[in-house]
C-alpha cells in the first residue's frame, strides 16, 4: 500500500517560523503533529510519487520565490485560520491543479482558498473566542514563498518525501 501525498509550499524562515509559533500557542498540543503549512494539495496518489516529483521539479525550475501576504483570520468553525494572498501562487496552483487533473480527489478539486491553520479541533466556543482576539489584534503581513515540499501522509503524522527549492533558492 502506498501512502497518501501532500504539497505544501516552502515559505521564507523568518514567515514560517511566526506561522508556527502561533500554530504551537494555539493549537491543541496533543494534535499538532505538523508544522505550520499552506496546503496546495491534500491528497495525491503516493503510487505516482515519481511522477509528481518529475512536475514538481519541473514547475519549481521555473519558478522564482515569490511574495504572500498573510491576510486576515478566519473561522473554521472549530479552529481558526489565516488567510495566504498572492497571485503568482493562485496562477502555480492552476499549473499543478491541470497537471495532475486525473489524480485530484473532490477537496483538491474544490475551490482553491490557501490558508495557514493555527488551531483546529477545539470547541467552537474557544475558536470564536480565538477569532474574535485575532480579528481585533491581528496586522496583515508579508512571507515569501520559496519552493515546494512534499509529504507521504502517515495517518496523522507527515513524513518529508521532497523538498523542492524554486530557481535561485538555495537550500
Amino acid at each position: 500500500m502506498t501512502l497518501p501525498l501532500i504539497l505544501t509550499l516552502m515559505l521564507d524562515e523568518p514567515g514560517f517560523d511566526r506561522l508556527d509559533a502561533l500554530r504551537r500557542t494555539h493549537f491543541p498540543p496533543e494534535r499538532n503533529l505538523i508544522p505550520a503549512h499552506v496546503t496546495l494539495f491534500h491528497h495525491l496518489p503516493g503510487g505516482e510519487e515519481a511522477a509528481v516529483l518529475a512536475h514538481l521539479r519541473q514547475a519549481c525550475a521555473k519558478a522564482a520565490p515569490f511574495p504572500l501576504r498573510v491576510a486576515h483570520p478566519r473561522s473554521l468553525g472549530r479552529g481558526v485560520a489565516l488567510a495566504v494572498e498572492g497571485e503568482a501562487l493562485s496562477t502555480l496552483r492552476a499549473r499543478l491543479a491541470t497537471a495532475f487533473a486525473p489524480w485530484l480527489v473532490p477537496q483538491d478539486r474544490q475551490g482553491f482558498r490557501p490558508h495557514v491553520t493555527v488551531q483546529n479541533k477545539v470547541t467552537p466556543d474557544a475558536a470564536r473566542a480565538l477569532l474574535v482576539e485575532m480579528q481585533a489584534t491581528f496586522v496583515p503581513f508579508a512571507i515569501e514563498a520559496r519552493g515546494l515540499l512534499l509529504w507521504r501522509y502517515l495517518g496523522g503524522p507527515w513524513d518529508q518525501a521532497a523538498a523542492l527549492p524554486f530557481a535561485g533558492v538555495g537550500r
